[in-house]
Parts: C-alpha cells; sequence; structure tokens
C-alpha cells in the first residue's frame, strides 16, 4: 500500500470561480498528487481543497497551490464569514495511509519554510508540528485576526516560525501544521446568526471562558450566516471524532435548539470525513432506534438521513467518504469473478489459483451460509422469541464471509510474489544471498495467509454451534453444508501451511507454524463433528 498524506489547504477565496481553479489546476498539476475534493463557500469566501499523495509530492502540490494564490488574491480587499490570517489561511498535513504523524510535522516545516522563502511572507506552526504551547490551536494564532496581525507580528512572542515578522498586506499570515484528521462539520438552523453563535458558545471546549467551558472536548465552533442558504450554521471543527462523534455535535445542536424554541434542518460536512465516523453514528442510530441493520451501504444512508446530510445538497458517499475515495477495492480480480468464470480459472492449466484460493472461498462460503441461517431465522414469526440471539449470532458470519474474500486473490498473490523471486539474479554471491532471502521471506508470506484462513474460519466455530441448536429448523442442512465447508476450508489452510514450510529453513518458524496450524486443523475437525452431531438430532 502507498505512502498516503492527506493535505487540506484553506484558501480565502470562494466567490470568484476563475480563481478557485486556478488553485485547483496548479494542484492537479503536480505529479503525484490528486485532488479529491474543491469545496467552496459563498458568505464565507473561503474554499477548502483536499488532496492526497506521498510526503514529498503533497508539499510540491501545496506550494504550487501557494503560488498561484499569491498571485490572483489580495487580502486587503477580502471580506467574509470564516475567520482569517492569510491567502493561504491554514494548511494541515494529516497521516493517511502508511505514514506516522512525525512524517506529517516534517512535511509542515518543509512546507512553511520554502513557503516563506519563495513568497517573502511569515508562515507559523501549528497542531503537531507547534514550537510553542501559546500557539498550539488556530483560534490561538488567529486571535486579532488579519486586520491584528501586523501589530501581533511586531511582538516577540509572536516572532513567525518561518519568515521575517513583517505583515505583507496582499497576503498577510499562514499556518501549516500536523494533525489527525479534522472532520469540518455544519449544523443548520432556521435563526439568526446570533442565536447559532449562542448554541456554539454552549457546545464548543473553549465555551465562553476558562471560567464557564463548552459541553464537548475537541470542537471548535461558531455560529454563522449562509445567504445563499437564508440559513444561519453552527460551524464546527472536530478535531478528534474518537472523543468526540459527528452525531454527538448534531444531538447537543439540536437538544440546544429545542431549548431556544428553534429548528435544526439537517447537517452539513465540509470536505471529506473518514468512513469511521459515519459508522459510529450508524451504530448511535442503531442502537438508539433498536435498529438491526448489517450492509455497509445501508448504514451510510441512514445516517445521512438521520443527520440531514443532503439538506443542502446531496450527499454522495463515493465523494464525501475519503476511503471511498483513495483506498481500492479490497476485492481483487478473482474475488470479482461470476461464479463460471472463476471456475474455468481453476480448472485451466495453470498452477494459480489454486488449493489456497479455492480453500478461502470455500470457508467464505460457509460463512455465508451462516448469516443466511441467521437472517432466516430473525424476524420470522415462528422464532421471534430468538431475534435478540439473531442480532449477536449474525453480524460475525457476515463479517468473516467478507473479511475471507480477500484471500482468494491474496493467495494467488502470495505464489505469484515467490515465482518472482526465483526469477532474481544469482550470478554473484550477494545475489545469491539476497535471492535466498527472498525466496524465505517469500515462503513465509505465503505461509500466512493460509495460516490467517484457518484463524479467521475458526472463530465461527461457538457462533455456529448456538445457531445449530436455535435456528430456523428448515434451514438444517444449510447449516450442514456451512459446517462442511468451514471444516473444508481449513484444510486446505492446513495443506497449503504444510506444503510452503517444506521449504522453509527457520526451524523456530518451521516449528511453531506447524503447532499452529495442526491445532487450527484439529480444532476444525472436533468443532465440526460436533455441530453436525446436534443438527442430526434435532427433530424440531
Amino acid at each position: 500500500m502507498p505512502r498516503l498524506v492527506e493535505c487540506v489547504p484553506n484558501f480565502s477565496e470562494g466567490q470568484h470561480k476563475e480563481v478557485i481553479e486556478a488553485i485547483a489546476n496548479a494542484i492537479v498539476g503536480t505529479d503525484g498528487c490528486t485532488l479529491l475534493d474543491v469545496d467552496p463557500g459563498v458568505s464565507t469566501n473561503r474554499t477548502v481543497y483536499t488532496f492526497v499523495g506521498s510526503p514529498e509530492t503533497v508539499v510540491e502540490g501545496a506550494l504550487n497551490a501557494a503560488r498561484v494564490a499569491s498571485q490572483v488574491i489580495d487580502m486587503t480587499r477580502h471580506h467574509g464569514e470564516h475567520p482569517r490570517l492569510g491567502a493561504l489561511d491554514v494548511c494541515p498535513f494529516v497521516p493517511l495511509q502508511n505514514v506516522t504523524m512525525e512524517d506529517c510535522v516534517e512535511c509542515a516545516k518543509e512546507f512553511g519554510e520554502r513557503l516563506a522563502q519563495d513568497l517573502g511572507v511569515p508562515v507559523f506552526l501549528y497542531g503537531e508540528a507547534a514550537t510553542e504551547d501559546h500557539r498550539k490551536t488556530l483560534p490561538q494564532i488567529r486571535a486579532g485576526e488579519y486586520e491584528g496581525m501586523q501589530e501581533k507580528l511586531s511582538k516577540p512572542e509572536w516572532k513567525p516560525d518561518y519568515g521575517e515578522p513583517e505583515f505583507v498586506p496582499s497576503w498577510g499570515v499562514t499556518v501549516t501544521g500536523a494533525r489527525k484528521f479534522l472532520i469540518a462539520y455544519n449544523v443548520n438552523m432556521l435563526s439568526t446568526k446570533e442565536q447559532a453563535h449562542r448554541v456554539a458558545l454552549n457546545i464548543r471546549e473553549q465555551g465562553r471562558s476558562i471560567e464557564e467551558p463548552g459541553k464537548l472536548k475537541h470542537v471548535q465552533a461558531i455560529g454563522w450566516w449562509l445567504d445563499e442558504s437564508n440559513l444561519a450554521q453552527v460551524s464546527t471543527n472536530i478535531l478528534d471524532h474518537d472523543v468526540t462523534p459527528v452525531h454527538r455535535v448534531y444531538e447537543e445542536c439540536v437538544r440546544d435548539a429545542k431549548e431556544l424554541n428553534l429548528a435544526v434542518v439537517g447537517s452539513q460536512i465540509v470536505g471529506l470525513l473518514p468512513l469511521k465516523a459515519m459508522l459510529q453514528a450508524a451504530d448511535y442510530y442503531m442502537e438508539k432506534e433498536n435498529l438491526f441493520i448489517l450492509e455497509e451501504e445501508q448504514k451510510i444512508k441512514l445516517v445521512v438521513n438521520r443527520l440531514g446530510l443532503d439538506s443542502l445538497a446531496a450527499f454522495n458517499p463515493k465523494d464525501r467518504i475519503i476511503e471511498y475515495m483513495v483506498m481500492e477495492d479490497k476485492d481483487g480480480p478473482l474475488a470479482m469473478m461470476g461464479v463460471k468464470n472463476f471456475v474455468l480459472t481453476v480448472g485451466s492449466r495453470t498452477p494459480s489459483p489454486g488449493g489456497g484460493s479455492v480453500a478461502a472461498l470455500i470457508s467464505s462460503l460457509g460463512a455465508a451460509l451462516g448469516s443466511m441461517v441467521g437472517l432466516l431465522s430473525y424476524g420470522n414469526k415462528k422464532y421471534e422469541s430468538l431475534d435478540a440471539q439473531m442480532r449477536q449470532l449474525i453480524p460475525p458470519f457476515y463479517t468473516v464471509m467478507k473479511d475471507l474474500t480477500q484471500f482468494i486473490d491474496a493467495d494467488a498473490a502470495a505464489y505469484a510474489d515467490y515465482m518472482m523471486t526465483l526469477k532474481l539474479p544469482k550470478n554473484t554471491p550477494d545475489d545469491q544471498e539476497n535471492r535466498e532471502m527472498a525466496m524465505q521471506q517469500g515462503l513465509k508470506n505465503a505461509v500466512a495467509i493460509p495460516m490467517n484462513v484457518a484463524m479467521i474460519t475458526n472463530s465461527l466455530w461457538p457462533k455456529l454451534k448456538e445457531l445449530s441448536e436455535i435456528c430456523n429448523f428448515n434451514c438444517k442442512s444449510d447449516l450442514q453444508v456451512s459446517a462442511k465447508s468451514l471444516e473444508t476450508g481449513v484444510y486446505g489452510a492446513h495443506c497449503n501451511v504444510h506444503t510452503n514450510l517444506d521449504n522453509i529453513k527457520d526451524d523456530e518458524f518451521k516449528a511453531k507454524a506447524t503447532e499452529d496450524i495442526d491445532r487450527e486443523w484439529k480444532l476444525a475437525q472436533d468443532s465440526c463433528a460436533e455441530i453436525l452431531k446436534i443438527l442430526s438430532e434435532r427433530t424440531k
């Protein structure tokens, strides 16, 4: 998986299309950068860009966008609802995939230093990159805003991290740093700007003062008015959605609005958000309303409806959820095949896909049958007394069913990777040593995949036993097939592990893997026999 950093520069321009597009084109034109979202606001006079790339390329993309902005934005003429300091107001770097927060801190430092050199503007570091506690957060640095920055820069404690402490009127000041994934989330209210701001003061962590803090940790909020929508918003930045999730912000706004006899009419995501944030909200509303939903797509629809995320514009998950935009599909080409084509591919004169891929598929089908039987028992009037149990039993089968399909392609890929090591050069002693090391690592990777298939499959036996004892009796034969499929999948994994272990020279690894896979195979045999006995003895 590639190294990915998310960069979310906020430029102080949201009203002139040609300016917004020029900055976007600078990002798109940077090799290695993928622009995911451009979200302009007319009233805020601000546009949030979201793009991703490697640590090196996102720095270049941000610099290219800033160079364009310096030519087309004049802060002496800027007015908008959103607090701001400069033409490029803030430029955070966020770890997304295979990078650390420290990597993003380095991105911010490199960007800040080069921006100051290229444009001759002052730059502050914030968040995880901050060098001073009194300017760790954006509100601390933004206090006084653009209009107050000339005086602020004259104070020793506000010497910028990069550049001279000299105010550049056409640009202002830029803040850059590293942070966790921030969710920009606005709640719509039929109220005045002042009433919305009153709610914002109630919920934001800062509250009204040190003596009167707000309700929600890691939440920044203000109230403002949207001319284009003829309503007010409580505009929030959720700095840590694991501490304060999106639905909690919405529910607190609804509660406060009700006390003020005001109406909340949906909400809005600005930019992108992580899938986890949507699933957190789905779990909340499912529990609150006693709903039982398995499909991820349906969970997303529930959240869009309950939060009113489509109240101002259509909410397309593929354009708003970051994993859907940047992550490759978990299912590879084999898993995506139709049944007939997969069977024909297995039956062709090629060694891959082979037994390992088929074992993963058989186990996945066994889990699928367990899910099916649970769903045919759930909501059935004859078995309605079991609904609570079925809600607990079905999700593990459903999850394992989906997880195991990934190993269909993973097993074939491991084989292909190992075959590539056999083609490595062996002309010199160093070549031979490197080739042997690569071959041994390839074999260990080939062992790990069926080992995981066996362990994931075996996690279902306690659930399958419970389901066998109480499920819809008409599905008895389906569970018998399920049990044998799961056992067969583990058997296939067992055979594949032993085949690959034969050529591994690491005796310690070999002994442990042998012990582990033999234990998994014994567990599968014993569990299958127990469940088949339970099913054969059931008469109703």
